[in-house]
């Protein structure tokens, strides 16, 4: 019997929970500047996020999707990225969004109802958000197969979930970039909860990076709490690929910590003490006790950009409950140049229901 594939699963993590650092770190583990630029952005979505719950338990949003807990990943992602770079996202990934020139009011608009806050003012190449699972594995590989075709210095970075690899069309992009070595990076984050599945009903593979074996393309595994360590490895991912060397998937392990969206009740299928002990190792704890170990962080720094960071997202919220609404006519247009008579029944139909007045 002959040996003829081998391959291994490498994991990386340089903060430990308690905002220990593990050498050898990174440059960037000493940079104080970008971490807390980081950080800073980090504490700007988790205030965004707890006021994008309380808007749709109110009635002023519509049903959001959560990114708590999943801030170090979104954040170093789009640190790690260039601004030519093309992104791919879900529909959770806020932090990568807002990093690259996403403006908070467009996200309300669009979680409202409003497909107009897909229109971002920036970046205007990178893919609106996408309620189906996997297919935008689809638009990231051929995103950036078209990069190489033009021979463009340039990246597609896509997210998927761990819950989205069990999709056809994971293996379909992975296998498509693996078989042109194309500029692309496939992050997963596995935050062990595809709604209420739990990952081990999921899959019986040890990591979701080793399905990356499969398509003949690297696989890495990293701390997704650890802010450091998803910024160095997918840093180096989309160096190599901007290189001609191929395609990576990176998992990231990180941990939901809130309902997978607000039509959701995690606490139906979630133990407690599970949802309890993934607080003790959240991202923004580890990276704040890192930066007050430095000397680069105190408490009275981190009052006044929570003040900021609520300022900021009152005035998003405030141009977005202030934006002029859709018309019912948004509804049917760009669906045909002459719309047939059926569909021009329905709008005036809309019409007269938009413009009944309340009794």
């Amino acid at each position: 019997m002959t040996t003829v594939a081998q391959f291994e699963i490498k994991h990386h993590q340089f903060l430990d929970p308690a905002g220990r650092l593990r050498e050898p770190a990174p440059a960037l583990a000493h940079d104080s500047a970008e971490l807390i630029k980081m950080y800073r952005l980090m504490t700007l979505v988790r205030t965004f996020d707890t006021k994008a719950v309380n808007l749709q338990r109110t009635g002023k949003l519509g049903t959001y999707a959560s990114c708590l807990g999943h801030e170090a990943t979104h954040v170093a992602v789009g640190a790690a990225m260039r601004p030519e770079d093309v992104l791919a996202p879900v529909y959770r990934e806020f932090g990568t969004q807002l990093w690259r020139g996403v403006k908070l009011s467009e996200i309300l608009i669009y979680w409202g109802g409003d497909e107009r806050g897909c229109d971002f003012s920036v970046p205007r190449q990178d893919f609106p958000w996408c309620i189906p699972i996997a297919s935008q594995m689809l638009h990231g590989a051929g995103a950036a197969m078209a990069f190489k075709i033009r021979g463009e210095p340039r990246c597609s970075v896509t997210y998927i979930g761990d819950g989205g690899t069990s999709e056809g069309a994971f293996y379909e992009g992975i296998n498509l970039a693996g078989a042109r070595a194309l500029p692309a990076v496939f992050v997963v984050v596995n935050n062990r909860w595809a709604i209420s599945v739990p990952i081990e009903s999921q899959t019986a593979t040890r990591t979701l990076a080793q399905k990356a074996i499969a398509a003949g393309i690297p696989g890495v595994q990293v701390d997704g709490n650890d802010v450091i360590a998803v910024r160095h490895v997918v840093g180096e991912a989309l160096e190599r690929a901007r290189s001609g060397g191929g395609p990576t998937v990176v998992e990231a392990l990180t941990y939901r910590l809130s309902d997978h969206t607000t039509a959701d009740d995690a606490s139906r299928y979630r133990p407690a003490d599970e949802v309890s002990e993934a607080w003790q190792r959240e991202p923004l704890l580890r990276i704040r006790a890192f930066l007050k170990k430095k000397g680069a962080w105190d408490d009275r720094q981190e009052q006044e950009l929570k003040s900021e960071c609520a300022r900021q997202v009152e005035a998003a919220v405030d141009e977005y409950l202030s934006a002029p609404k859709a018309t019912t006519d948004a509804m049917f247009e760009h669906l045909f140049a002459k719309p047939p008579k059926s569909l021009l029944q329905q709008r005036e139909v809309a019409r007269r229901y938009a413009n009944k007045k309340e009794p």
